[in-house]
């Protein structure tokens, strides 16, 4: 099935969304204020070590330090080699990382990982350069062929290119799109990202720190460097300046796209009429209803994701485990297009409806873990726990599209909930009561949301009368209908 790619270009923002058959697979957002930093190389500053963390924190220019965990640290020797650090036989680092990096230290590193919350960026001193065909990895002098070309003729023949071509200090991996290509266009692209590692060493040598040596491309080149494949039948682009450059980079780099690119010059918005704007509301949304009348309910928090099946409205026509099993079957499809879709990584455990039969078990695990080989994110099946909860991990470089696209609710501070009516006036009469033990005689107002102040004189009105009779006070409730539901005042 072919592949439509659609962008909308702002000066400020640039959306992309990659349709296939209609239905949107993979959703990219790129804001110019706050560009992904994943792939960029800086030389940086080390500010600070932590021995009891085995990192340094590294001044790489932004408003927070990035972070250095020891186990990417590496060491470069004089012949420009790249070296690791023994690990034991337990994985544990033999070397503390007081022993290599020190205090103003300035170090070569790249972004893993952007940064997330309240944690700084991801980095590491394994530098790795992507082109369209190869990975170019300095001072690691390695080959290795994608994980996803599984033909293992074609695999050989491209580790033999690859030992051949290899520069010296340098490794080279072949990308998943280097299958069937010729030596041309390889060695092509070995000599670009050779170009670009020269431009970061040249200067490097001239910077001090902190400084930014080398930015990834930007989205509209990475969809074309990264995503448009042979199954793209069309690129179609809102802004005419951006669809000029792609046909430019493409009449020198990707000639095959030149033609596939398509201006897009029509009253309605771009992502309108391809029904995309209405999908982004949808990926806000924790349900997700299945075509069978289940739903699946995705829970995302700073450490995982969890994600519940459950059978809804599907009754099934057969048996109850026929409907527990086809509801699995259905949510495992649509659990590895969402993961996809909404950019989700880390761990994530999924609670599928338990099943009687093992073999059906094994049915939906072998699904899911099929359907995770697709995932341009490196993403699989890791375990399945005593109580039958299923462990993926996904490979998580930069923040989910829920992170990106929304922020916490100012008004319940993030926790997705408020303290139920009922148990706020329970806590207003208690401090009404604390209050009023306090000094006997007067009068108590009470300053709330009117929803509180409704119930209390409504529904609590026994409850207050036994409150004044027993301290001798009054208590007059006021509205105040601009405040927090929680929030309220007693004077």
């Amino acid at each position: 099935m072919s592949n439509v790619i659609i962008i909308n270009s702002h000066p400020n923002e640039m959306r992309a969304a990659m349709l296939s058959g209609g239905i949107v697979q993979e959703f990219f957002v790129e804001r110019m204020r706050k560009r992904t930093l994943v792939g960029n190389i800086y030389k940086g500053r080390v500010v600070k070590v932590l021995p009891g963390m085995q990192s340094v924190f590294v001044d790489i220019g932004g408003q927070r330090a990035a972070f250095l965990h020891v186990a990417d640290v590496v060491s470069i020797s004089d012949d420009g080699l790249m070296s690791e650090f023994a690990s034991d036989l337990s994985g544990e680092q033999s070397v503390s990382i007081e022993e290599l990096i020190k205090d103003g230290q300035e170090l070569v590193v790249q972004v893993t990982k952007d940064a997330t919350g309240n944690k700084g960026a991801r980095l590491t001193m394994r530098l790795s350069i992507p082109g369209r065909h190869l990975v170019l990895m300095p001072g690691y002098p390695h080959v290795g062929v994608s994980r996803r070309i599984d033909d293992e003729e074609e695999r050989e023949k491209l580790r033999a290119t690859l030992k051949h071509l290899r520069p010296e200090k340098c490794g080279l991996i072949a990308r998943t799109v280097s299958k069937g290509q010729s030596d041309e266009d390889i060695i092509a692209d070995r000599d670009y990202l050779l170009r670009v590692w020269d431009k970061v060493q040249a200067q490097g040598a001239i910077s001090g720190a902190p400084k930014m040596l080398y930015e990834d491309d930007n989205l509209i080149f990475r969809l074309l460097r990264d995503v448009a494949d042979e199954k793209t039948s069309q690129i179609i682009i809102d802004n005419k300046k951006d669809y000029t450059d792609m046909r430019s980079f493409c009449s020198d780099y990707r000639p095959e796209l030149f033609d596939k690119i398509i201006h897009y010059d029509k009253r309605t918005s771009l992502f309108d009429a391809y029904n995309i704007e209405l999908e982004i509301d949808r990926m806000l949304d924790k349900k997700v209803w299945l075509r069978s009348g289940g739903y699946i309910v995705i829970d995302q928090t700073e450490a995982l994701t969890v994600i519940d099946v459950n059978t809804g409205k599907f009754v099934g026509q057969r048996n109850f485990e026929e409907t527990i099993f086809q509801t699995n079957i259905e949510a495992a499809r649509e659990i590895a297009h969402q993961l996809r879709l909404r950019n989700i990584g880390g761990i994530i455990i999924i609670d599928f409806i338990d099943m009687d039969i093992v073999e059906n078990r094994g049915k939906v695990i072998a699904l899911l873990d099929e359907l995770l080989k697709d995932d341009r994110a490196r993403a699989s099946v890791v375990n399945i726990t005593p109580l039958g909860l299923v462990e993926v991990t996904r490979k998580r470089a930069q923040e989910s599209v829920l992170h990106k696209m929304s922020e916490p609710c100012p008004y319940c501070d993030g926790r997705g909930v408020v303290k139920a009516r009922l148990a706020i006036c329970y806590d207003i009469l208690r401090n009404i009561r604390r209050t009023a033990s306090e000094r006997s005689g007067g009068t108590i107002v009470l300053e709330a949301h009117n929803e509180i102040v409704d119930i209390l004189v409504s529904n609590e009105r026994e409850s207050l009368d036994a409150i004044e009779k027993e301290f001798n006070v009054k208590v007059e409730a006021r509205f105040q209908p601009h405040t927090h539901l929680e929030h309220y005042e007693l004077k």
